[in-house]
């Protein structure tokens, strides 16, 4: 390869670099709009909460402590894992949730889309976790799981749904205010 093909290939990776820095840099700004849009389609998805599934209600208990870390990467990469899961949840049976369909796909191509922006900015290192981060990751999987049991022991029904939706309305709730604070 010549010097200008060189030179050429240098400056369309040093390009991209600052593009994607500078879309990093704005990722909190970013974080805010896609969960303002994300709560907005929450929203108008389902309509009011059933009275008939208020007695079904459920805590589980989100771990707060994982948004609570004092490296922004690490807060970074646990919102990171939460959009995965919210996105994991939010792509099984659906069909007795009675959403709005649109809604709903617009809320997967906004989770999908802030996944891939975060672990385009998120510093992945190949190397183990450390052991806070590790707990982490385990916490919120279990949380996770037990919002993906319960509704595989409610058979997907309505509830388990209007439930789950609401969860996923707190849990968003949380991130913003984290991110608000980055």
């Amino acid at each position: 390869m010549n010097a200008f093909g060189l030179i050429q290939i240098s400056l369309i990776l040093l390009c991209t670099t600052i593009i994607s820095s500078h879309q990093c840099n704005h990722l909190p700004l970013q974080q805010r709009k896609v969960i303002e849009n994300s709560l907005r389609l929450l929203d108008k998805m389902g309509k009011k909460f059933p009275q008939q599934c208020l007695r079904e209600k459920m805590s589980f208990r989100f771990p707060k402590q994982v948004l609570q870390p004092r490296q922004k990467e690490t807060v970074k990469l646990a919102i990171e894992e939460i959009f995965q899961f919210i996105f994991y949840i939010f792509s099984k049976n659906l069909t007795l949730a009675a959403w709005d369909g649109t809604a709903l796909d617009q809320f997967q191509n906004g989770l999908y889309q802030q996944i891939e922006q975060l672990e385009a900015c998120v510093i992945k290192k190949h190397t183990r976790y450390c052991q806070s981060k590790e707990v982490s990751r385990l916490k919120l999987k279990k949380y996770f799981q037990k919002i993906d049991c319960f509704l595989k022991d409610r058979h997907h029904n309505l509830c388990s749904w209007e439930i789950s939706r609401a969860e996923m309305r707190r849990c968003l709730q949380l991130i913003d205010k984290v991110t608000r604070k980055l």
